[in-house]
């Protein structure tokens, strides 16, 4: 039997996502429009199981919007809708962790006036044990 151990990688946006500037007061966030940019984080195996994403969001409006990892979206929706700072966790099917770099990215849903921030998002597997 394999044993595994629990790993993770942290990636902070920091990023407001709206179709304007003033749709939020957050001056210490990057205005990013519609799309964060895309980070990077690493995975150090070829074998990431069982993998979920911890995220914090800051006055979420619309059940829409969809985070991307490599560039496929989640399944279901990806944000509950509150005011305020939310943490909220979210596993990943749709998409895979592959060995090396991979990319994660928010894109927001341009049908609805909704402005919100992405904080810090903590990406977490279980991996082999050598």
């Amino acid at each position: 039997m394999t044993a595994y151990r629990a790993n993770y990688a942290m990636v902070s946006l920091q990023e407001h996502l709206g179709p304007d500037r003033k749709g939020l007061d957050v001056p210490w966030a990057t205005f990013s429009g519609d799309k964060t940019d895309v980070h990077t984080f690493e995975v150090p195996t070829d074998d990431p199981v069982e993998p979920y994403v911890q995220m914090q969001v800051y006055d979420v409006e619309s059940y829409d919007h969809e985070l991307l990892v490599n560039g496929t979206a989640l399944s279901g929706f990806d944000m509950p809708t509150e005011h305020g700072w939310q943490y909220w966790m979210d596993t990943i099917t749709a998409a895979r962790l592959r060995e090396g770099e991979n990319t994660l990215q928010f894109r927001r849903d341009g049908d609805t006036d909704d402005s919100f921030v992405v904080g810090t998002l903590t990406i977490n597997w279980k991996e082999p044990v050598e």
